[in-house]
Protein backbone atom coordinates (compact mmCIF):
# COMPACT_ATOMS: atom_id res chain seq x y z
CA UNK A 1 0.00 0.00 0.00
CA UNK A 2 1.46 3.48 -0.62
CA UNK A 3 2.27 5.77 2.22
CA UNK A 4 1.08 9.59 2.23
CA UNK A 5 2.29 12.03 4.09
CA UNK A 6 -0.19 14.60 4.77
CA UNK A 7 1.88 18.00 6.02
CA UNK A 8 -0.34 21.01 6.61
CA UNK A 9 1.23 24.33 6.62
CA UNK A 10 0.63 26.86 9.20
CA UNK A 11 -2.51 28.53 7.95
CA UNK A 12 -3.92 25.75 6.63
CA UNK A 13 -3.74 24.16 11.05
CA UNK A 14 -4.92 28.06 11.81
CA UNK A 15 -7.45 27.79 8.19
CA UNK A 16 -8.70 24.60 9.52
CA UNK A 17 -9.57 25.78 13.27
CA UNK A 18 -11.23 28.69 12.53
CA UNK A 19 -13.84 27.05 9.98
CA UNK A 20 -14.63 24.38 12.69
CA UNK A 21 -15.66 27.61 15.03
CA UNK A 22 -17.87 28.82 12.16
CA UNK A 23 -19.43 25.37 12.03
CA UNK A 24 -20.01 24.47 15.37
CA UNK A 25 -21.05 27.87 16.53
CA UNK A 26 -23.84 28.11 13.72
CA UNK A 27 -24.83 24.34 14.57
CA UNK A 28 -25.11 25.43 18.15
CA UNK A 29 -26.65 28.73 17.91
CA UNK A 30 -30.16 29.98 16.77
CA UNK A 31 -29.09 34.11 15.33
CA UNK A 32 -25.36 34.19 14.43
CA UNK A 33 -23.84 37.52 13.43
CA UNK A 34 -20.17 38.83 12.31
CA UNK A 35 -18.95 42.37 13.85
CA UNK A 36 -17.46 43.53 10.21
CA UNK A 37 -16.09 46.39 10.30
CA UNK A 38 -14.38 46.12 6.25
CA UNK A 39 -10.83 45.64 8.15
CA UNK A 40 -8.57 43.07 7.23
CA UNK A 41 -9.42 41.41 9.92
CA UNK A 42 -13.34 40.71 9.42
CA UNK A 43 -12.44 40.56 6.09
CA UNK A 44 -10.23 37.11 6.89
CA UNK A 45 -13.08 36.06 8.90
CA UNK A 46 -15.38 36.82 5.63
CA UNK A 47 -13.36 34.53 3.78
CA UNK A 48 -13.17 31.65 6.35
CA UNK A 49 -17.11 31.73 6.67
CA UNK A 50 -17.28 31.49 2.73
CA UNK A 51 -15.00 28.23 2.92
CA UNK A 52 -16.95 27.16 5.77
CA UNK A 53 -20.14 26.99 4.44
CA UNK A 54 -19.66 26.84 0.66
CA UNK A 55 -21.38 26.26 -1.68
CA UNK A 56 -24.17 27.67 0.52
CA UNK A 57 -24.65 31.60 1.27
CA UNK A 58 -23.15 32.99 4.52
CA UNK A 59 -26.08 31.59 6.75
CA UNK A 60 -26.11 34.90 8.98
CA UNK A 61 -25.76 38.41 8.39
CA UNK A 62 -22.93 40.90 9.27
CA UNK A 63 -23.06 44.19 11.50
CA UNK A 64 -21.16 46.90 11.63
CA UNK A 65 -21.00 49.47 15.21
CA UNK A 66 -20.51 52.66 12.94
CA UNK A 67 -18.97 55.89 15.21
CA UNK A 68 -19.82 57.96 12.18
CA UNK A 69 -15.99 58.84 12.24
CA UNK A 70 -14.97 56.30 10.32
CA UNK A 71 -12.49 57.06 7.37
CA UNK A 72 -14.45 56.87 3.63
CA UNK A 73 -12.30 54.36 2.27
CA UNK A 74 -13.16 51.82 4.71
CA UNK A 75 -16.97 52.14 4.58
CA UNK A 76 -17.44 52.38 0.34
CA UNK A 77 -14.92 49.00 0.78
CA UNK A 78 -16.98 47.53 3.27
CA UNK A 79 -20.39 48.07 1.15
CA UNK A 80 -19.00 46.93 -2.11
CA UNK A 81 -17.61 43.87 -0.13
CA UNK A 82 -20.90 43.31 1.27
CA UNK A 83 -22.77 43.98 -2.01
CA UNK A 84 -20.84 41.44 -3.84
CA UNK A 85 -21.42 38.54 -1.19
CA UNK A 86 -25.23 39.65 -1.21
CA UNK A 87 -25.48 39.38 2.44
CA UNK A 88 -27.70 41.37 4.90
CA UNK A 89 -25.87 44.32 6.72
CA UNK A 90 -27.21 45.60 9.92
CA UNK A 91 -25.79 49.04 11.14
CA UNK A 92 -25.37 49.98 15.13
CA UNK A 93 -25.09 53.58 14.66
CA UNK A 94 -22.98 55.60 17.44
CA UNK A 95 -25.03 59.03 15.80
CA UNK A 96 -27.78 57.89 15.95
CA UNK A 97 -27.83 56.53 19.92
CA UNK A 98 -26.34 60.12 20.06
CA UNK A 99 -29.62 61.39 18.61
CA UNK A 100 -31.55 59.60 20.49
CA UNK A 101 -30.04 60.73 24.07
CA UNK A 102 -28.90 57.04 24.82
CA UNK A 103 -25.44 58.01 25.05
CA UNK A 104 -23.64 61.86 25.27
CA UNK A 105 -20.60 62.29 23.16
CA UNK A 106 -17.37 63.40 24.48
CA UNK A 107 -16.30 66.77 24.45
CA UNK A 108 -12.66 67.89 24.82
CA UNK A 109 -9.55 67.90 22.82
CA UNK A 110 -9.34 63.87 23.31
CA UNK A 111 -12.75 62.68 22.37
CA UNK A 112 -13.78 59.95 20.84
CA UNK A 113 -16.44 57.67 20.20
CA UNK A 114 -14.75 54.31 20.72
CA UNK A 115 -15.84 53.81 24.16
CA UNK A 116 -19.95 54.80 22.80
CA UNK A 117 -19.68 51.80 20.41
CA UNK A 118 -21.34 49.38 23.72
CA UNK A 119 -24.66 50.98 23.93
CA UNK A 120 -25.88 50.58 20.37
CA UNK A 121 -24.09 47.18 20.02
CA UNK A 122 -25.71 45.97 22.93
CA UNK A 123 -29.38 47.11 21.29
CA UNK A 124 -28.88 46.09 18.12
CA UNK A 125 -27.86 42.14 19.67
CA UNK A 126 -31.21 42.68 21.93
CA UNK A 127 -33.31 43.96 18.73
CA UNK A 128 -32.31 41.19 16.54
CA UNK A 129 -31.79 38.91 18.94
CA UNK A 130 -28.29 37.72 18.12
CA UNK A 131 -27.89 34.92 20.37
CA UNK A 132 -23.54 34.95 19.39
CA UNK A 133 -21.07 37.27 17.86
CA UNK A 134 -18.14 36.81 16.03
CA UNK A 135 -15.19 39.27 16.34
CA UNK A 136 -12.23 39.82 15.29
CA UNK A 137 -10.10 39.77 18.28
CA UNK A 138 -6.41 37.88 18.38
CA UNK A 139 -4.62 37.64 21.77
CA UNK A 140 -1.49 38.91 20.06
CA UNK A 141 -3.11 42.13 20.23
CA UNK A 142 -3.26 43.10 23.50
CA UNK A 143 -2.92 41.60 27.19
CA UNK A 144 -6.94 41.46 28.11
CA UNK A 145 -7.82 40.03 24.93
CA UNK A 146 -5.39 37.44 25.84
CA UNK A 147 -7.61 36.58 28.43
CA UNK A 148 -10.37 35.48 26.69
CA UNK A 149 -11.95 32.07 25.93
CA UNK A 150 -12.56 31.39 22.11
CA UNK A 151 -16.37 31.14 23.16
CA UNK A 152 -16.86 34.28 25.81
CA UNK A 153 -19.46 34.14 27.45
CA UNK A 154 -21.54 37.88 28.18
CA UNK A 155 -24.22 37.97 30.41
CA UNK A 156 -27.81 39.53 30.35
CA UNK A 157 -26.29 42.81 30.86
CA UNK A 158 -23.78 42.05 27.85
CA UNK A 159 -20.72 42.55 30.37
CA UNK A 160 -17.64 39.89 30.70
CA UNK A 161 -16.20 38.50 33.94
CA UNK A 162 -12.54 37.56 33.14
CA UNK A 163 -12.86 36.04 36.77
CA UNK A 164 -16.32 33.75 35.65
CA UNK A 165 -14.58 32.11 32.83
CA UNK A 166 -16.26 28.88 31.26
CA UNK A 167 -13.64 25.81 31.20
CA UNK A 168 -12.07 25.49 27.72
CA UNK A 169 -10.75 22.22 27.06
CA UNK A 170 -8.80 21.47 23.47
CA UNK A 171 -11.66 22.32 20.95
CA UNK A 172 -14.68 21.71 23.21
CA UNK A 173 -16.61 24.75 23.45
CA UNK A 174 -19.49 25.24 26.26
CA UNK A 175 -22.21 27.71 24.17
CA UNK A 176 -24.96 26.85 26.83
CA UNK A 177 -26.99 30.28 27.31
CA UNK A 178 -29.83 31.52 28.99
CA UNK A 179 -32.25 33.99 27.52
CA UNK A 180 -31.17 37.23 27.32
CA UNK A 181 -27.50 36.00 27.27
CA UNK A 182 -24.83 35.96 24.63
CA UNK A 183 -21.18 35.07 23.18
CA UNK A 184 -18.68 36.55 21.32
CA UNK A 185 -16.72 34.37 19.35
CA UNK A 186 -13.51 34.62 18.47
CA UNK A 187 -12.40 32.30 15.30
CA UNK A 188 -9.01 34.44 14.87
CA UNK A 189 -7.99 33.86 18.52
CA UNK A 190 -4.49 32.24 17.39
CA UNK A 191 -3.92 34.13 14.49
CA UNK A 192 -0.94 36.69 15.10
CA UNK A 193 -0.93 40.02 12.82
CA UNK A 194 1.52 38.40 10.28
CA UNK A 195 -0.48 35.50 9.47
CA UNK A 196 -3.42 37.51 8.92
CA UNK A 197 -1.09 39.12 5.91
CA UNK A 198 0.43 36.12 4.92
CA UNK A 199 -3.63 34.63 4.53
CA UNK A 200 -4.43 37.69 2.83
CA UNK A 201 -1.52 37.18 0.35
CA UNK A 202 -2.56 33.57 -0.17
CA UNK A 203 -6.12 34.16 -0.79
CA UNK A 204 -5.39 36.88 -2.81
CA UNK A 205 -7.57 38.93 -0.30
CA UNK A 206 -8.76 42.81 -1.87
CA UNK A 207 -8.19 45.40 1.19
CA UNK A 208 -9.43 49.06 1.91
CA UNK A 209 -6.64 51.35 0.12
CA UNK A 210 -5.49 52.78 3.36
CA UNK A 211 -3.70 49.53 4.60
CA UNK A 212 -1.08 50.53 2.25
CA UNK A 213 1.72 53.48 1.93
CA UNK A 214 -0.33 56.75 0.67
CA UNK A 215 0.08 60.70 1.33
CA UNK A 216 -2.05 61.90 3.61
CA UNK A 217 -2.21 65.13 6.21
CA UNK A 218 -1.55 64.26 9.38
CA UNK A 219 -0.49 65.37 12.48
CA UNK A 220 1.09 64.48 15.64
CA UNK A 221 0.07 63.93 18.93
CA UNK A 222 1.23 61.58 22.29
CA UNK A 223 3.68 60.12 19.25
CA UNK A 224 1.25 59.04 17.17
CA UNK A 225 -0.21 60.50 13.67
CA UNK A 226 -3.17 60.78 13.90
CA UNK A 227 -5.79 61.92 10.45
CA UNK A 228 -6.50 65.80 9.58
CA UNK A 229 -8.47 65.16 6.44
CA UNK A 230 -11.46 64.35 7.94
CA UNK A 231 -11.66 66.27 11.07
CA UNK A 232 -12.82 64.22 13.17
CA UNK A 233 -9.63 63.90 15.71
CA UNK A 234 -10.15 67.58 17.15
CA UNK A 235 -6.80 68.69 16.06
CA UNK A 236 -5.67 72.01 18.37
CA UNK A 237 -3.73 75.48 17.31
CA UNK A 238 -0.30 73.95 18.76
CA UNK A 239 -0.52 70.38 16.64
CA UNK A 240 0.30 71.37 12.82
CA UNK A 241 -0.71 69.47 10.13
CA UNK A 242 2.03 67.82 7.25
CA UNK A 243 1.78 65.68 4.47
CA UNK A 244 3.61 61.96 5.23
CA UNK A 245 3.60 58.86 3.64
CA UNK A 246 1.89 56.84 5.77
CA UNK A 247 -0.34 53.26 6.10
CA UNK A 248 -2.97 52.11 8.65
CA UNK A 249 -1.85 48.60 10.56
CA UNK A 250 -5.56 49.16 11.79
CA UNK A 251 -8.82 50.85 10.75
CA UNK A 252 -11.42 52.28 13.39
CA UNK A 253 -12.50 55.47 14.85
CA UNK A 254 -10.71 58.04 12.88
CA UNK A 255 -10.50 60.19 16.12
CA UNK A 256 -7.94 57.69 17.91
CA UNK A 257 -6.58 55.71 15.07
CA UNK A 258 -3.40 56.42 14.04
CA UNK A 259 -0.68 55.88 10.78
CA UNK A 260 2.19 54.40 10.61
CA UNK A 261 5.34 55.84 8.12
CA UNK A 262 5.79 53.83 5.70
CA UNK A 263 6.79 53.50 1.90
CA UNK A 264 4.76 49.74 1.86
CA UNK A 265 2.73 50.00 -1.38
CA UNK A 266 2.55 46.26 -2.06
CA UNK A 267 1.25 43.47 -0.22
CA UNK A 268 4.74 41.85 -0.10
CA UNK A 269 6.52 45.03 1.32
CA UNK A 270 3.67 45.31 4.06
CA UNK A 271 4.11 41.58 5.15
CA UNK A 272 8.27 42.39 5.32
CA UNK A 273 7.43 45.28 7.57
CA UNK A 274 5.55 43.67 9.64
CA UNK A 275 8.01 40.51 10.01
CA UNK A 276 10.34 43.24 11.31
CA UNK A 277 8.44 45.07 13.96
CA UNK A 278 8.09 43.87 17.57
CA UNK A 279 5.14 46.47 18.13
CA UNK A 280 1.58 45.11 18.09
CA UNK A 281 -0.64 47.07 16.10
CA UNK A 282 -2.81 48.26 18.91
CA UNK A 283 0.18 49.42 21.04
CA UNK A 284 1.61 51.51 17.86
CA UNK A 285 -1.67 52.55 16.70
CA UNK A 286 -4.42 53.64 19.19
CA UNK A 287 -4.60 56.17 21.38
CA UNK A 288 -7.49 54.75 23.48
CA UNK A 289 -5.54 52.30 24.46
CA UNK A 290 -2.38 53.75 25.77
CA UNK A 291 -4.72 55.83 28.08
CA UNK A 292 -3.47 52.83 30.69
CA UNK A 293 -3.11 48.81 30.42
CA UNK A 294 -6.76 48.03 31.63
CA UNK A 295 -8.28 50.24 29.06
CA UNK A 296 -9.28 47.39 26.86
CA UNK A 297 -10.52 45.58 29.22
CA UNK A 298 -12.67 48.07 31.36
CA UNK A 299 -14.41 48.20 27.45
CA UNK A 300 -14.70 44.82 27.35
CA UNK A 301 -16.11 44.31 30.96
CA UNK A 302 -18.84 47.24 29.76
CA UNK A 303 -19.92 44.74 26.88
CA UNK A 304 -18.17 46.28 23.78
CA UNK A 305 -15.58 43.65 22.90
Amino acid sequence: MQRRDYLLSQLDVLEAESIHIFREVAAEFERPVLLFSGGKDSLVMLRLAEKAFWPAPIPFPVMHVDTGHNFPEVIEFRDRRVGELGIRLVVASVQAAIDSGRVTEQKGRRASRNRLQITPLLDAIEEHRFDAAFGGARRDEEKARAKERVVSFRDEFGQWDPKNQRPELWNLFNTRITQGEHVRVFPLSNWTELDIWDYVRREGLALPSIYYAHTRRVFERDGLLLDAETGFANRGDDEPEFEATVRYRTVGDASCTGAVKSAAVTLDEVIEEIAATRITERGQTRADDRTSEAAMEDRKKEGYF
